[in-house]
């Protein structure tokens, strides 16, 4: 437990509890938050992030960070095990991969081009799209949003197929909003620095009062983001499970860039996870690495003095196999977790 000196003004900082070995960089970044929140914690993978670190958990009292979600507001992961096993499909590897990487939309920009797109989610009918203060952008916004559910992006955003140690496979599927939710962020990014939606502004610590119009406009918004990244993990990790020929046994799903209200010591706040993955006792999530890499699928911990009081667990993706394998063992406590590893 690293307990830094007293914060800004009169207001103490938060306790601020550390699972594993960080630079000094990523530190400093997390003290910084943590002088504006009421608890933070940083998980075994945490590095250097934009203003808050990837692996952070900062929890407020009626506020919420834009910055501290994210511009992928709820990136995730979900997985599937289905009623297949490595013998099924291993002669058929190369060519199953190549139809998924044929029949899913990859790349910056992409539009979904299946002809089972999800164009017609009730998601689009939401009244929280009216919380995008022109018309002009939402309009702009929710089309780009319908052309683009169902598509996985760029960067470490990915689909896998994986093994576990009882050779059942497992779809893995890693991404977000996509530009729905990066548009969202930076929108309100400008808002709450006074400039118009859609213009450029520094990318800098926004804590909105989730009691204020703007606080509760991005509230909304951010909460329609998490549905659609729902919606598009599950529309592509049903697709790829379509395409190798399974059945769906069991769905594990989280977003690891998110907001959500919870109670802790007795007290409702507003808890930011940046490459954070919930785990609260008896939750299972899915922690993957960078697309190739090993897996875990592990469940949350019975709650104990060693364990971070903000229930978290690592993100995974975009670090080594072995880290993410590490930041089960330590953050979660020794619950029940499983490895798969990618085939």
């Amino acid at each position: 437990m690293l307990k830094p000196p007293s914060g800004r003004g009169n207001k103490p900082m938060a306790d601020i509890q550390i699972f594993g070995s960080h630079e000094s960089n990523t530190l400093a970044q997390l003290q910084d938050v943590a002088s504006r929140a009421e608890r933070a914690a940083l998980m075994a993978d945490g590095h250097l992030g934009y203003v808050m670190p990837i692996g952070g958990v900062a929890a407020y009292r009626d506020k919420v960070s834009v910055v501290g979600v994210g511009f992928d507001i709820a990136c995730g992961n979900a997985a599937i095990r289905t009623d297949l096993t490595l013998p099924d499909i291993q002669p058929r590897l190369r060519e199953l991969a190549d139809e998924i990487q044929a029949s899913l939309s990859f790349g910056i920009g992409r539009r979904n081009r299946a002809d089972d797109a999800p164009t017609d989610d009730p998601l689009f009918e939401d009244p929280a799209w009216e919380a995008v203060p022109d018309r002009h952008e939402r309009d702009r916004l929710r089309a780009k949003a319908r052309e683009q559910l169902g598509t996985v992006g760029s960067g470490n955003h990915y689909v896998d197929v994986f093994a576990d140690e009882e050779n059942r496979i497992w779809v893995g599927v890693h991404f977000g909003s996509r530009g729905f939710g990066f548009g969202v962020a930076h929108g309100f990014l400008a808002l709450s620095q006074d400039k118009a939606w859609g213009e450029r502004a520094p990318e800098r610590e926004v804590l909105l009062d989730v009691h204020a119009p703007i606080g509760d406009a991005y509230w909304q918004l951010m909460n329609l983001a998490g549905r659609y990244a729902y919606a598009g993990r599950e529309w592509v990790a049903r697709k790829a499970v379509e395409i190798i020929g399974g059945r769906e046994v069991e769905l594990v799903h989280n977003h690891h860039n998110f907001a959500w209200i919870e109670e802790h010591a007795g007290e409702s706040l507003y808890v930011v996870r940046k490459g954070a993955t919930p785990a609260f006792p008896g939750q299972k999530g899915f922690v993957g690495g960078s697309m190739g890499d090993d897996a875990v699928i592990l469940q949350g911990a019975t709650p104990s003095a060693r364990l971070s009081p903000l229930a978290g667990c690592a993100q995974g993706s975009g670090v080594d196999g072995g880290g993410a394998a590490h930041a089960a063992a330590v953050d979660c406590g020794h619950g029940w977790s499983r490895g798969i590893r990618s085939v």
